[in-house]
Order: structure tokens, then sequence, then C-alpha cells
């Protein structure tokens, strides 16, 4: 079995899985979790009466599955259909099951908390310092982290001022940015930190934060001086924001003697200050 593919466990039972690398994002069996909601004999005929129910809802099953070769239980990579995350809550909210019930709660619970989020952003923070505390982040991490949120959130509102738009002009200029200072984009940095869905930002540690947020706080500040009109120009003030962060990089290490940007994630660093407690 590859490395992008996984056996996930639920209940005891079997989820099969596959990470698509291009999407980063996780497609499940949707016969597996059929199988474990209703605890049907046949998932296979259960999931064929969904889709027909799904329809008659308004929902097409191409919009809400697609297919993927995943391993069955003869050995052998047959198509399956899969969902991603999303896909599968809307399927489960269709599924008539004391099982099911628990999650259709949660999504209930979620969109609650996010509409009072929208009137009361306040909410949106004390929520993040909450769950960065249940997992167990130290309150100096936190704060440097809480504080990348608003150094992000007024660069991105230059660019919304240079008419660069949200969604994949965002992410070129944070791959520049990322690129320019610590030598990686986005994606390869993830990698270097063996990341797949998870939150960049939420593994870094205090000084990658630090350093990010100062490539990010030097392009804000050149930006509001220089007033970018265009995509291009912003390219320009985030590179050079970001060789800021560079040079300070470079900085720490010639006075350390060793990498500023470490291969550790939240998990490792997490699990080393635990047993140094």
């Amino acid at each position: 079995m590859s490395e992008q593919t996984a056996i996930k466990l639920f209940e005891a039972k079997k989820i099969r899985t596959e990470w698509n690398e291009d999407k980063e994002e996780w497609y499940f069996s949707v016969v597996d979790v059929v199988g474990i909601l209703t605890d049907s004999p046949d998932p296979k005929r259960y999931w064929s009466v969904l889709k027909t129910r799904l329809k008659q809802e308004g929902v097409e099953s191409t919009t809400i599955c697609s297919t993927l070769k995943l391993l069955a239980q003869d050995g052998k990579m047959r198509m399956t259909d899969v969902a991603s995350t999303e896909q599968i809550l809307r399927i489960i909210q269709s599924i008539p099951s004391p099982k099911a019930e628990p999650f259709k709660l949660w999504l209930a619970k979620v969109g609650s908390e996010r509409i009072n989020e929208v009137f009361d952003p306040e909410l949106s923070i004390d929520r993040a310092i909450k769950n960065y505390r249940r997992l167990g982040y130290s309150e100096n991490w936190i704060n440097q982290r809480i504080k990348s949120i608003e150094v992000r959130k007024a660069l991105t509102d230059e660019w919304d001022k240079s008419g660069v738009q949200q969604g994949r002009e965002y992410a070129e200029l944070t791959d520049l940015m990322s690129k320019t200072w610590s030598g990686m984009t986005t994606r390869e940095y993830k990698h270097f930190k063996r990341l797949k869905k998870e939150n960049l930002r939420d593994n870094m540690t205090n000084t990658e934060l630090v350093l990010n947020m100062l490539a990010e706080v030097a392009a804000t500040d050149i930006s509001i001086e220089r007033q970018p009109e265009n995509f291009d120009e912003s390219a320009k003030v985030a590179k050079e924001g970001a060789k800021a962060a560079k040079v300070a990089r470079q900085q720490i290490e010639k006075s350390t003697g060793k990498p500023a940007i470490s291969p550790l994630n939240a998990k490792n660093v997490l699990l080393i200050e635990n047993k140094n407690k």
C-alpha cells in the first residue's frame, strides 16, 4: 500500500481512505461509511437507494461523490464511490439512523456557532484559543499564533485594496513569500513537516511563526507606502517584504549554528514538551 493510502478506524471498523495530493483532501469510501452508520447487511444496495433519495432532494450523486480505485476485500483494486469530508457530512444528513444522529447534532451546533461568529467575530478568536489549549499548545505559542492571524488579515486587506483576487492569487503570493524567506513553497514546507490536511502555521515553531509574521508585516508596511494597484505590483511588494524575514532567518542561523526552520510538526513538538514537563 502506498504512503498516500491509509486505513481509518471508526468504531473498530475500517473505512478506506485516499489522500489527493493535488487537492490536499482526504476521500472516504462511501459504502464503508454507510455500512458503519446503518449496520446494513448490504451497504452497496443501501447506498444505491440513498443516491436516489439524494437526487429527489435535489442533490446529484456526481456532485457529491466521485470514484477511485480502492483495495477491496478480495485483495484487488476496484473502482469505489468516494467523497470528501464535506461531501460525507452531507450524505450523513440523509441517513435515517441513530448512529448518524450525533453527526447531525454536531453539524447543527457548528452551523449555529459559525452564524454567531458572523455577528461577533471575536467569538471565532475565543474558539481558536480554546481549541489550541485543548490540543496542548503553550500559552506563549498561542499568543504568537493569534497575533499571526491579525498580521495576516492586515496583509490580505492590502491585497484586496490592490485588486488581488482571493483564492488562486492569494495562494500565489503566499507561495512567493514562503519561497523567498524559507526557501520552500507552502506545499514544499508542508511536505518538509510531513503534513497533509493540517494547517501549516499551526505546525510552526515560535521562531518560524515570528519569521513568517515579519515577512507579512514588512510586506504590509511596504504596501501601505507604495500603494500597489495590481497583482504584479503586489507580488514585488510581497517578495521584498519576505526578503526582510530571509535576512533575519540567515542571521539567526549564523548566530545559533542551526537551521531556523524545523521539520518538527505540532505533534512532535507537543510530544517533546509533554515529556519535558
